[in-house]
């Protein structure tokens, strides 16, 4: 990332236009206060942006300033090409969809009347808007048979939410503003709302700017996160770079010295970080199996089916006496730890974790679950070095080469 005054540079897919353009942009009050102070930084089409900082930082006055909430002292801001000082502030609004903490969702009207409002003021007709408002409620997960003629006190908060959600995207806008959206709600629906959002983003791709105060949810949340100091921009970069090359002291401190175990939420298991450990299959013969782990001095093999897809594990010690008649079949146990290629380092660690497991294997997830690996904790660990030094390095993560190479221990 390189600097420019406040203008901040970092990459992204050339591929992708540009939807949200600050230049030189400064809000500052009648009293002197200097909310904004000479923003520059663009948003690529489709892209997540998290707005991170301390209250009183900036962040919100950036994000309703991009819907002429509140009107910038200086500078311009464009949306998709256009000066939006240019357009009418109520057609603006139409053009942008509007997520706040408090919902703001109509009293006396249903759920699905409240969503279908965007729609009713662009003049849509009553039939299609409210079609559009269920197939919304829908994709938020809230049936509309069961939901739309409920007012919104008979919902629960995070439904409310979700309301909030699907009534600013009825109308299919271009851009979503989100300010701190589910800050209201308690932190197990929180992640289950952020669960949700991340899917729904996947399916809409809308450029979004999301303000938040909490570092995990901007990190777990955010293509990029611009860090907010006092009106500035401290660092604008991918979730990864942020947390393992904090731009300035500042953003070091306000990332935490946890940082490292925040960038395993943001840090996938790729194949080249696993280990390859001794398998064996369903119908080997039992004995023949164990005889070949103790001659190799492993304790334990992985167990494939026919199709080498993951099916179990077995102790080479697993045929003794009688026992030793019969395949591995009859004696293979259940694989408990195991995730997706793909998943994130702290998904792995919390499952090796929650097993008690000194590995855990890595299934192929466009597969019926083709075995590829196993992770060790040496090898998680080495992972999580490379990444840092592959983002410094500018290269792919399995071209990065360090001290320590871990093994995977069998003896």
């Amino acid at each position: 990332m390189s600097h420019s005054g406040n203008m901040l540079f970092t990459k992204r897919p050339p591929q992708w236009g540009t939807m949200i353009r600050f230049e030189h942009v400064t809000k500052r009050y009648a009293d002197g206060t200097t909310a904004v102070d000479g923003l520059s930084f663009e948003v690529a089409e489709g892209e997540l942006v998290t707005l991170v900082g301390p209250s009183g930082c900036g962040k919100t006055t950036t994000m309703k300033m991009v819907n002429r909430l509140i009107e910038p002292t200086e500078g311009g801001i464009f949306l998709d090409g256009d000066d939006i000082s240019t357009i009418d502030p109520v057609h603006l609004r139409r053009r942008i969809g509007y997520v706040i903490q408090q919902v703001g969702l109509f009293p006396h009207r249903t759920v699905l009347e409240n969503t279908a409002t965007v729609p009713h003021l662009l003049g849509w007709k009553r039939g299609k808007g409210r079609e559009r408002a269920a197939e919304l409620l829908d994709l938020v997960g809230l049936d509309p048979s069961v939901y739309g003629d409920r007012y919104p006190d008979q919902l629960s908060g995070g439904q409310r939410q979700r309301v909030g959600v699907a009534r600013a995207l009825a109308a299919d806008p271009p851009v979503l503003l989100m300010d701190e959206p589910f800050g209201a709600v308690d932190p197990v629906v929180r992640e289950r709302l952020q669960n949700e959002f991340l899917k729904l983003q996947a399916q809409v791709r809308k450029t979004v700017l999301f303000v938040t105060h909490d570092i995990e949810e901007a990190v777990r949340l955010g293509d990029r996160i611009a860090v907010y100091g006092q009106g500035r921009i401290e660092q604008f970069d991918s979730p990864a770079t942020v947390l393992g090359a904090p731009a300035t002291p500042y953003v070091a401190d306000f990332v935490g010295a946890d940082r490292g175990l925040k960038r395993l939420s943001v840090t996938p298991i790729e194949e080249s970080d696993l280990d390859q450990p001794p398998v064996v299959h369903l119908d080997d013969p039992l004995a023949t199996a164990t005889e070949r782990l103790r001659s190799e001095g492993a304790r334990w093999a992985v167990v494939l089916d026919g199709r080498d897809n993951l099916h179990g594990w077995i102790p080479a010690d697993a045929a003794t006496g009688a026992t030793a008649e019969g395949t591995v079949r009859e004696h293979a146990r259940r694989m408990e730890a195991w995730l997706p290629l793909g998943a994130p380092l702290k998904q792995a660690f919390a499952t090796m974790l929650q097993h008690d497991a000194g590995w855990i294997a890595v299934i192929d997830k466009e597969s019926e679950g083709r075995f590829l690996g196993v992770l060790t904790p040496a090898r998680l660990h080495e992972a999580l070095r490379r990444s840092i030094d592959a983002d410094a390095q500018d290269v792919p993560r399995a071209e990065v080469a360090v001290e320590t190479v871990a093994t995977i221990t069998t003896v």
